[in-house]
């Protein structure tokens, strides 16, 4: 029971995160890559307050995959990296922290791009 449980709280939340994405893409007049980067911005915001973790902790991967939580990384990497390295963690903090997400990424978008035709949409 307690693992359905999460399954239901990650569902709940990532859910409630994409349809709010879903909102402001059908009913504003802003791009998907605006909306993209907002959510990016909120997650840092939110990390770097230090509010998001506890929300990451309660959904587990339904608060850490989408953007935000790719945002709540970034900052946290930032905040642990200016604390051991000064200034200069503020510059590497977040890449170092997110080397794995960014790399899968493109490593599995490259392989996406051998498997498949890419082309242009007529």
């Amino acid at each position: 029971m307690e693992m359905a449980m999460e399954y239901i709280r990650a569902f709940a939340v990532g859910g409630a995160i994409c349809a709010v994405g879903q909102v402001l893409i059908d009913y504003t007049k802003l791009t998907p890559a605006r909306i993209l980067v907002a959510f990016v911005v909120i997650g840092v915001v939110l990390g770097g307050l230090g509010v998001y973790q506890p929300l990451i902790e309660f959904a587990g991967a339904g608060a850490s995959v989408p953007l935000t939580g790719f945002g709540a990384l970034l900052a946290k990497g930032v905040k642990e990296a200016l604390a051991e390295y000064g200034m200069f963690g503020v510059l590497a903090g977040g890449l170092t922290a997110s080397a794995a997400g960014i790399t899968a990424a493109i490593l599995f978008g490259f392989l996406a791009a051998l498997i498949f035709k890419p082309g242009d949409k007529t």
